[in-house]
């Protein structure tokens, strides 16, 4: 009985092993089917990613407006209004008109109201859930196949908030998301980055931060440099809200 037992215990063991559910991205080995793990990037994006973007409302006119005429650029509005896909996309056309060298995806690595612990692997492997919104908008642009090339090469480079402070970012289009969950001196540090021949965008929504009260910095810095010349701030309401709507509908409730 005892052998039985330990047996089936064991067997127990190995199904669940293979059934394992992981919460970090692993690296997905094609042409091997079954074996890799999660990858951010759907390779069904290949066969009809959105070649072409239009604003749908007046706010996000003026905000891809502001995007191509200004080096520096902030996105506040609620969550739905297309602040982070209008950036990917300008960044994405900046990119194939030869305009800038590489786009540059940064954002905190805030949990959203509970903690998964520590995350194994490389940089990228633990940034991987944390920008999973800017590969959605990435492979919507360019397809999975060329973001997994630009990924690769260093054409679109993912750099962790904690590692910008002393770099340069020159010929560049640097996305800043989720900024809300920024303090201000993390903001003032990213904005003192902006190079020559570059383009930063940074978006976020004030109302959303997951900080403690008074520790988000974005409001403020909004507010101080909407009085410089060269700098567009741009403020979206729930008009603006793209997403299903009962999201406008909600955020007015809530």
């Amino acid at each position: 009985m005892g052998k039985k037992s330990a047996r089936s215990k064991k067997q127990y063991r190995d199904d669940d092993k293979s059934s394992a559910f992981q919460l970090h991205a692993l690296p997905t080995v094609r042409g091997d089917e079954g074996s890799g793990g999660w990858d951010p990037i759907d390779e069904n994006r290949d066969q009809s990613y959105i070649r072409h973007v239009k604003p749908r409302s007046e706010n996000q006119a003026v905000l891809m407006e502001a995007i191509e005429s200004s080096a520096l650029s902030l996105a506040l509005g609620p969550a739905g209004t297309g602040k982070t896909y209008l950036a990917i996309a300008c960044a994405v056309k900046a990119l194939e008109a030869g305009t800038i060298d590489r786009i540059i995806l940064s954002r905190p690595a805030i949990e959203a109201g509970e903690t998964l612990g520590y995350l194994p692997g490389t940089m990228e492997e633990k940034m991987s859930p944390y920008l999973r919104p800017l590969y959605d908008a990435l492979a919507d642009r360019m397809g999975g196949k060329r973001l997994r090339a630009a990924l690769a090469d260093g054409t679109i480079e993912i750099a962790p908030i904690a590692y910008m402070r002393g770099r340069t970012l020159n010929n560049a289009f640097v996305v800043i998301d989720e900024a809300q969950n920024c303090t201000y001196g993390q903001i003032k540090m990213l904005l003192t980055r902006l190079g020559w021949h570059s383009t930063m965008v940074i978006t976020g929504d004030p109302d959303q931060s997951d900080l403690l009260p008074g520790v988000s910095g974005l409001a403020d810095i909004a507010n101080r440099l909407s009085t410089v010349a060269d700098i567009k701030v741009v403020r979206l309401s729930q008009q603006d809200v793209v997403r299903h709507p009962l999201v406008a509908c909600m955020l007015a409730a809530l």
